[in-house]
């Protein structure tokens, strides 16, 4: 039982990690059967490896192929069919049979038309799930369009807009249905912005207005900032009662090899190489995966569902730090992997390797998860971040296990193994408390129940800060403590340091007109989900607009330039954009009179009203729907901006022109308040 969560947890990581990958084709076709019948066929061809489930699977065991045919002057027969070979499997993941089909697959719906002498339009719409043997893809959705015209019967115009720019989604057309006369209404209207558009033609970021003599400021992964908290996380988890106690296991291995030095040396720098090209290997999966959408890692990232998950499993894992269970890989993996050392020679150094990898999981396994959630939730290069984390954790096992398998005689000024092991997994388990309370915090915040504060996040914050402080102190104690635990200087200097932990974060409690806690910018609650104040008064005394459209027509009315804001409610740089630069005395006055802010927010889950909804024509007959206000403010990003980052601030005149360079992420305050100013002075000098 204590093993699903992680399993669950490495499944997810799994899954929301790669970059655009569409293993099935479908083709629909519309068959004539006679006698005012027809057949809305959707066939399927999969690549090699993968398959949808049928309609068919047992509850429980996996998503099931939904196919459902509607659409105008027309009349359904019976329920949809399947055709194609059926494969039946025992899962053991699942506990039960699934059924599947690789290679091909058909769909199929009869129907007939009301009135014969008309035409109908038919809509398919198919949802589905595409696995292999290895992960599975996020559950997707498509729509086909066809027409069917009995003879003598008049067609309708159907027109396609087709996208002026590439952009790294798969985005290439916006499909508008329309009659010649909105059509040729529209050409004479080029002008007026439609609330269901996507593509803005007067938009080109590659040609600004100006550059004001400085280049676009991009946004850059800090994968250097990764690699040294994998290394920290490394470090700590050698000081963890499942890793420390196979530092003697390791000497006495090598000891035994040091009859020939030469042989001695070579094998331990394998040793060492080994480890880190382990957990190095740990992140292939991520990049081979290549297969989702570009937007995909906003949509997952900021899932309720999702983090509602992940907080669930850091909880758990801080349950395992408490020494409550333990969280082991099946003994299976070890026992075959300790067999295969006996094989000897290189072979043997590098199952030794993965024996240690393997056995210290279970204190491993709660750090590693952390680096995994940390990344796929706060980044959309989710593959580097989490190779050069992961490289950075097998590099300190690797220096500290190659150096003691070189000198095995520097085991001896190492401490010895006692209570401060075990004191070092409870505090890990404090920690760990901590960060679930973020990934709850963010579901919260997309969810828009906006039920936890930011008071409320930092009260439960103080208190999780009181608990270790008096763990550290022995007033409180967890199973593997000693009864009478000795309070060393360490645990003294430690539990001090939460103390004052304590009061920084206490005057986060008290009303303030500058934000504070800045060390916290971007894991608390946004300055206005506050006690003190209502999330619909804005931020800052200012009150953005959330449509692009209505945005234009206010700059229209006041002649200013719109700061386009794309950001997110789970956008941690956003809030920091926000609280510590946004906030600054020269660049504050900016925001509030020169310009009109326009917040777009590309993760917000609610429903767009049925009028603004629209689709987006992916090609090969596929249509993706825009049903939420994130997807369209996403996809409107992607499309006019090749740009899927948050936070992306882009500045453009009423009339839809692009003034300076787009700027991303967080950045300091010089730079931009250089991109601010030089976008509003050109547009005073050029009104």
């Amino acid at each position: 039982m204590y093993k699903i969560p992680l399993l669950l947890f490495f499944f997810i990581t799994l899954a929301v990690s790669g970059q655009i990958k569409n293993p099935v084709k479908f083709k629909f076709t519309i068959n004539e059967l006679g006698d005012n019948q027809y057949e809305a066929v959707l066939n399927a061809t999969m690549e090699s490896g993968w398959h949808i489930y049928s309609k068919d699977i047992p509850e429980d065991t996996g998503i099931p192929t939904d196919y459902k045919v509607s659409g105008k002057n027309i009349e359904l027969i019976g329920k949809f069919t399947e055709v194609g070979k059926k494969h039946e499997e025992f899962s053991e993941a699942f506990g039960g049979k699934i059924i599947f089909y690789s290679n091909t697959a058909g769909f199929k719906q009869k129907f007939k038309l009301k009135d014969g002498t008309k035409p109908g339009d038919v809509v398919a719409e198919i949802t589905y799930q595409t696995c292999d043997d290895r992960v599975c893809l996020a559950p997707n959705t498509l729509e086909f369009n066809k027409q069917v015209t009995p003879k003598g019967a008049t067609e309708e115009v159907v027109t396609t807009e087709p996208a002026k720019d590439s952009v790294k989604s798969p985005v290439a057309t916006e499909t508008i249905t329309k009659t010649s006369a909105e059509a040729e209404n529209t050409a004479n209207e080029t002008a007026k912005l439609d609330p269901k558009q996507l593509k803005i033609s007067t938009i080109d970021f590659k040609k600004p207005l100006t550059d004001c003599g400085t280049a676009a400021i991009e946004a850059s992964e800090n994968y250097w900032t990764y690699l040294f908290l994998g290394f920290i996380g490394g470090l700590i988890a050698l000081l963890t009662p499942c890793v420390f106690p196979m530092i003697p296991l390791t000497v006495s291995f090598f000891t035994k090899g040091m009859k020939d030095k030469a042989k001695g040396k070579r094998d331990a720098l394998l040793y060492g190489f080994f480890i880190l090209l382990i957990f190095v290997l740990l992140s292939i999966p991520f990049h081979i995966i290549d297969g989702i959408a570009g937007n995909i890692f906003n949509e997952i990232s900021t899932s309720v569902w999702l983090n509602i998950v992940f907080f669930i499993i850091f909880i758990f894992f801080a349950g395992s730090f408490f020494g409550y269970y333990d969280i082991t890989l099946p003994s299976s993996i070890a026992n075959k992997s300790s067999k295969a050392e006996e094989a000897g020679g290189i072979i043997g150094i590098f199952f030794m390797a993965l024996t240690l990898v393997i056995v210290s999981f279970s204190c491993t396994g709660p750090i590693l998860g952390s680096l995994l959630g940390s990344a796929v939730t706060g980044s959309s290069n989710v593959p580097m971040l989490l190779t050069f984390a992961l490289a950075g954790f097998g590099l300190a096992w690797a220096i500290v296990f190659g150096l003691l398998a070189l000198f095995p005689q520097a085991l001896q000024s190492l401490p010895k193994s006692g209570g401060w092991m075990n004191t070092v997994k409870v505090v890990l388990g404090f920690v760990e408390l901590a960060l679930a309370l973020k990934f709850l915090s963010k579901a919260d915040l997309v969810s828009k129940t906006f039920l936890i504060k930011r008071e409320l996040f930092i009260a439960i914050w103080i208190v999780v800060a009181i608990g270790l402080a008096l763990y550290l102190f022995g007033l409180i104690r967890f199973p593997h403590d000693d009864k009478k635990p000795k309070i060393s200087w360490t645990r003294k200097i430690i539990g001090i340091l939460g103390i004052g932990f304590v009061i920084y974060l206490i005057q986060g409690l008290i009303p303030a007109e500058r934000p504070k806690l800045q060390l916290l910018s971007g894991i608390l609650p946004p300055l206005n989900v506050s006690y003190f104040h209502n999330e619909k008064d804005g931020i800052l005394g200012m009150k953005p607009e959330h449509d692009f459209f209505t945005a234009i027509e206010l700059a229209k009315k006041e002649g200013k330039p719109i700061l386009i804001d794309f950001t997110g409610y789970g956008c941690e740089n956003c809030r920091k954009m926000e609280e510590f630069v946004w906030s600054e005395p020269d660049i504050l006055p900016i925001l509030q009179n020169d310009v009109v802010l326009a917040s777009l927010y590309v993760d917000d889950k609610e429903e767009l009203p049925e009028d603004q909804k629209t689709k987006i024509d992916l090609g090969e007959g596929q249509i993706k729907k825009v049903k939420t206000i994130g997807d369209r403010w996403s996809l409107f990003q992607q499309v006019n901006f090749n740009n899927n980052s948050q936070p992306h601030y882009v500045l453009i005149t009423p009339d839809g022109k692009v003034i300076n360079n787009p700027v991303s992420g967080y950045m300091p305050k010089e730079d931009f308040k250089k991109f601010l100013e030089c976008g509003v002075n050109y547009f005073k000098q050029n009104k």
